[in-house]
């Protein structure tokens, strides 16, 4: 997809259909039918215009030095907070354990649970970007707190959100993005996140059918909706992987269709990141693309949904 095209509005009146079919079948590759960057060309983007390209075509930016230490000692607070309470609420369905440990792995629904990340989500810094990139009101489609504790932090696998999210959850287009917004030190041995240059501007379509209450083991351990071998392999032959390493309070914006993935963390040093999920509102969810119901609220936005208001500090 050119420049030029892919800086145009898609039309939204066959938004329940299934352009992206998976798990329908065999694995296959098939470029992307929508764009990467909705802002009109002659826009003026809030961050330097060359981070926007590099979007477009790399599928991910990096934004360091976007939060004070104040309020990242802050998030930092507030995270050990969560991680706390969950740890003591074992009954708690928006928190998922290591398999095999009582650990937090990810804590959902962050922005209903906690004033701090709530302002943060609306923070203009994070909500102002993502409404530029995808030229429409937005609102959260999901967040939550990924905590990777230190010698027994397990792997997530290569994986395209936005293929869960079209299938599992009925987002119809590639009209979303994520902000990840590390909390700790991602040093290259602590499982920072992976990420394949590119691969965005190609959907994969995956094998196997979607089985019945799949989140309860995929946010432990994904094994439905994960590309093929042959698939990745092709892909990081022919663009590699950008291992992401950075300082706390640092942004890793990456579109939704944007393979990654992390290793598991061996060291004593824990990796704790807060994710965003923007979805524009024109691309709210519909009925899933699989023969399951739907996702819980926490995990996927259906009720409720209001256009973020514009905050410029937490």
């Amino acid at each position: 997809m050119n420049n030029t095209a892919s800086r145009h509005s898609i039309d939204q009146s066959h938004a329940v259909e299934d352009t992206y079919p998976s798990r329908k079948g065999l694995s296959s590759i098939t470029d992307r039918q929508d764009p990467v960057i909705y802002a009109p060309q002659n826009s003026t983007p809030p961050i330097d215009p060359s981070q926007i390209e590099q979007f477009e075509q790399q599928g991910f930016i990096v934004l360091d030095n976007i939060f004070s230490s104040a309020e990242i000692e802050a998030l930092q607070d507030e995270s050990a907070r969560l991680r706390s309470t969950a740890s003591n609420d074992e009954q708690s369905e928006k928190a998922y354990t290591e398999p095999g440990h009582h650990e937090v792995r990810s804590i959902f629904s962050l922005h209903e649970n906690s004033t701090v990340f709530k302002k943060l989500m609306m923070d203009e810094r994070l909500a102002g970007l993502a409404r530029y990139i995808l030229n429409d009101q937005v609102y959260i489609h999901q967040s939550r707190l990924n905590y990777k504790p230190g010698f027994i932090g397990k792997e997530f696998f290569w994986h395209s959100d936005f293929e869960t999210w079209h299938v599992e959850d009925g987002m119809p287009n590639m009209r979303a993005l994520s902000m990840s917004v590390t909390l700790t030190e991602n040093h290259t041995h602590n499982g920072p996140l992976m990420l394949i240059p590119g691969s965005h501007k190609k959907f994969i379509a995956c094998e196997g059918k979607t089985p019945r209450q799949h989140h309860l083991a995929s946010l432990k351990k994904q094994e439905y909706g994960v590309p093929s071998n042959e698939h990745l392999s092709m892909l990081v032959e022919k663009q590699g992987i950008t291992t992401v390493t950075s300082k706390p309070g640092s942004v890793i914006v990456f579109d939704c269709n944007t393979l990654h993935g992390s290793n598991g963390n061996i060291t004593p040093h824990p990796r704790a990141n807060v994710f965003f999920v923007y979805n524009a509102l024109s691309n709210k969810v519909a009925k899933p693309f699989c023969e399951q119901p739907p996702r819980p609220e926490y995990l996927c936005a259906r009720s409720n949904i209001k256009p973020l208001t514009s905050s410029r500090s937490f």
